[in-house]
């Protein structure tokens, strides 16, 4: 029983397939789609010679395209934070007195505890306060 070339270029897209997932590293799915192309290459009668350029022609052409491109987009953006980040250094109004010890604020549209940077420090109801950092479900205002 002899196996098709097509058959062994899909068996090593799925080898390759395998670590992008387990390791997240995309250049392998570009290898596997590059093993994709081969095979369709020898299915449609392409020689060894031919089915490994277009191997290498198409994983190349990937790496040189697509990676340059992800890592624009990934670094795009740095500023555009998320989460609890997002709130850092935004501004809030007091509802209640904040102090070193505790108080209530309004932050993004919700209320929040809040305790001062600055222990000493104590800011009145309506005052306008800046967000240092964020405690666990506190923020730590100035």
């Amino acid at each position: 029983m002899e196996i098709d070339a097509w058959v062994w270029w899909l068996i090593g897209a799925v080898g390759l397939g395998i670590p992008l997932v387990i390791t997240a590293m995309p250049e392998f799915g570009m290898f596997s789609a590059g093993a994709v192309a081969g095979a369709v290459t020898a299915a449609l009668g392409g020689g060894v010679v031919a089915q490994v350029l277009v191997f290498v022609v198409v994983s190349v052409a990937l790496v040189a395209v697509v990676r340059p491109y992800a890592a624009r987009q990934r670094g795009a953006s740095p500023g555009s934070a998320t989460g609890i980040d997002a709130l850092k250094g935004r501004q809030a109004v007091v509802l209640e007195r904040v102090d070193g010890r505790g108080g209530r604020i309004k932050l993004a549209g919700e209320v929040w505890s809040a305790r001062a940077y600055d222990e000493r420090a104590a800011f009145d109801p309506g005052q306008q306060v800046d967000v240092v950092e964020i405690d666990g479900a506190t923020a730590v205002v100035m």
